[in-house]
């Protein structure tokens, strides 16, 4: 007699969580509703309101229950299940689509709830290896509860206790600190969200036929007032709502901020206030991190820490910052999180003892500042000389005011060039709007290249770029000296590029 075999645990095969039909019952009918509401006060010019909402209504009750049908679809025809070598996802009706990927690629698991899953409990797990490769590369479990969520990434990040602890505990290293949101509106997303703001009221207020009644509105506020005067409170007011927008996104992204490190060495860093999400990685993956400071937070002494790592999810959604690990913080505090999260007593990107790099290189810098500078002065001067001299007063305003500022950009984006070894890193630091200190692992370097433009060449300036398989993949010492910035690769990492020197 025959016995069926029992799966092993772990083996059997999982649905996705039900509820997933409310979630795009309640996503659909606000799609309906914002695409329904403009189209009926469109359509009630023309024939009333009763028959708009004829019309507009029964579209949107049959958008809906598509919607609807379709994710039921979905959901039946979905199903996952975790092996002991392999995690594995199966969905489609028609064209079925078999996924799997080994577990010992599996190199991070994260999680992230928007508020409608978090009210029911569930969360999307995002599976991923890290390589390039589009949606090959990841499994997307969307939903699941939390608790499955939870043992999803216990179970695939196989977090073992390590003794690679010393002196460097587990547990919290960075929690939020809410004075860091003054650091919000000195980003460059603020003129950003202004300008959006203002194109999101013209936009708002054609769908509901009003947008001249708002220029001219506008135009009578500032009836008595310049042209000059006008564009000067528009854009004010621009940027004070781009204030307010950058302000509020802080808050949603990095409200409940905590950066943790696990047993058996997994960095953990869970933040959102409406959405919540977690992104975990393996230390062992870690390569070095990257202190950024962006010109407005470099001046009131902040920056954030980035990790460069091997294995990170690429988000092809709408987040780009998975590898942030602190967001804009006092430099002191952004210093001590990144040698926490290396285990090293004092951070590699301190930039105390960086080799400067040579007057040359400050002298390219200004020469394309100055010359980038000009350009918008020619544009105008020229057409002022040959047609109109109404152009020409507009032409000096220009070269007045972007010339010292280009200047001062390129002192300080020579200021900025450095590089050195700090123990078991090499450094390099560069930029002025954004300015960037990497500190990456020697051991992590797996090529150099060498690039010396004519220019540099007559200059004695040559660009060193480390190239690894973690991060962006490749980070640049610009303008280094010849000799010495050849004499700093063999020093980072002997033997790598010796046998392709002249001796």
């Amino acid at each position: 007699m025959s016995t069926a075999a029992v799966p092993a645990p772990g083996e059997e095969w999982r649905k996705l969580d039900r509820r997933t039909l409310l979630v795009t019952a309640a996503v659909m009918t606000g799609v309906a509703t914002g695409a329904g509401v403009p189209t009926a006060v469109g359509l009630s010019g023309g024939m009333g309101a009763g028959r708009a909402l004829a019309w507009v209504l029964p579209a949107a009750l049959l958008m809906i229950v598509c919607g609807i049908g379709a994710d039921h679809v979905r959901w039946r025809r979905t199903r996952y299940r975790i092996g002991p070598d392999r995690a594995e996802l199966h969905t489609g009706l028609l064209l079925v689509k078999r996924r799997s990927l080994g577990r010992e690629r599996i190199r991070s698991v994260d999680l992230t709830a928007n508020p409608l899953l978090r009210i029911l409990g569930l969360v999307k797990v995002r599976i991923g290896t890290g390589e390039h490769s589009g949606g090959e590369s990841t499994l997307e479990l969307d939903p699941v509860t939390r608790a499955e969520g939870e043992r999803l990434r216990t179970e695939l990040l196989d977090r073992t206790p390590s003794d690679t602890a010393g002196a460097h505990r587990d547990g919290m290293l960075a929690v939020l600190d809410p004075r860091w949101i003054r650091y919000a509106p000195l980003s460059f997303v603020a003129p950003l969200l202004g300008g959006a703001a203002a194109g999101g009221v013209m936009q708002v207020s054609e769908w509901f036929g009003v947008q001249h009644e708002v220029i001219d509105w506008i135009g009578d506020r500032f009836r008595d007032t310049s042209i000059l005067t006008m564009i000067l409170v528009l854009v004010v007011a621009a940027l004070l709502a781009g204030i307010v927008g950058s302000l509020g996104l802080w808050v949603e992204m990095w409200w409940n901020y905590r950066l943790e490190r696990e047993p058996g060495g997994t960095l953990r860093v869970r933040r959102g206030l409406f959405t919540s999400r977690s992104v975990s990685m393996e230390e062992r993956r870690l390569r070095g991190v990257e202190l950024v400071e962006p010109l407005g937070v470099r001046l009131v002494g902040a920056a954030r820490v980035d990790a460069v790592a091997t294995g990170l999810a690429q988000d092809d959604d709408k987040h780009t910052d998975l590898k942030t690990l602190l967001p804009a913080a006092p430099r002191a505090a952004a210093d001590l999180v990144a040698a926490q999260v290396l285990r090293e007593t004092t951070s590699p990107t301190g930039a105390a003892g960086l080799t400067a790099h040579p007057l040359a290189a400050r002298g390219r810098r200004l020469r394309w500042a100055v010359g980038s500078a000009l350009v918008p002065v020619l544009v105008l001067l020229i057409p002022g000389l040959l047609v109109s001299d109404v152009l020409l007063p507009v032409a000096a305003v220009c070269a007045a005011v972007l010339l010292p500022v280009a200047v001062l950009l390129a002192l300080d984006a020579y200021r900025s060039l450095g590089h050195g070894l700090s123990g078991g890193y090499l450094v390099a630091r560069s930029g002025t709007v954004r300015r960037s200190t990497v500190a990456l692992q020697r051991g992590g370097v797996i090529g150099w290249t060498v690039r010396q433009s004519y220019f540099q060449r007559r200059a004695g300036l040559l660009t060193l770029t480390a190239t690894t398989a973690a991060g962006d993949g490749a980070y640049d010492v610009y303008d280094a000296a010849e000799g010495e910035g050849l004499a700093f690769a063999v020093r980072a990492v002997p033997g790598l590029l010796e046998p392709f020197l002249e001796k």
